[in-house]
């Protein structure tokens, strides 16, 4: 049950969410809320695998 709602919540973070990687962020520079944004979706993407 878990893992089916990490997994659509993964979905959702792909669809609306924005990709820092193909921004070309650089993560030691990147600010707060940038790296609130990619710690999120790693945290919820290690949860659906």
């Amino acid at each position: 049950m878990k893992k089916n709602v990490f997994t659509w919540l993964a979905k959702v973070n792909k669809a609306i969410l924005p990709s820092l990687t193909q921004q070309g962020v650089d993560l030691s520079k990147a600010s707060k809320l940038q790296m609130l944004i990619f710690g999120w979706k790693l945290y919820v993407t290690k949860r659906a695998l």
